[in-house]
């Protein structure tokens, strides 16, 4: 086996419309075309992408509250670190700033997904 490349991941959402307007205007991703008949938005990040997947059962599955980066996570480079905190502190979204001392911190989705940005 020669695994060349990363293609998606997907995350199951429990509310399209509200995962939506996280993804969308939040993170400010960019939705992509979807030939499926099935409710979920896809999203495109560089050569990767973003499967939300509508599910009328997400279960979620945090185990360290204390540490949210100590979870199942995705992680995403973004240019500057102050300008994602002020986005999210103006949307009232609570994020944790890395337990590590990295400029990083770590906001969930309306379903509790953990998503880290990272200034790199």
């Amino acid at each position: 086996m020669n695994i060349t490349k990363p293609l998606h991941a997907a995350i199951l959402v429990s509310d399209l419309a509200k995962s939506q307007q996280f993804y969308s205007q939040i993170l400010q991703l960019t939705a992509v075309d979807r030939p499926l008949n099935f409710p979920g938005i896809w999203y495109q990040i560089g050569d990767w992408q973003i499967h939300l997947i509508e599910s009328e059962q997400v279960i979620g599955d945090r185990v360290n509250e204390a540490k949210w980066g100590r979870n199942r996570h995705l992680a995403f480079a973004v240019a500057d670190l102050a300008i994602a905190s002020s986005q999210l502190t103006r949307h009232n979204y609570p994020f944790q700033m890395s337990a590590s001392g990295r400029s990083a911190l770590f906001v969930a989705d309306p379903d509790g997904n953990i998503i880290e940005l990272s200034q790199i």
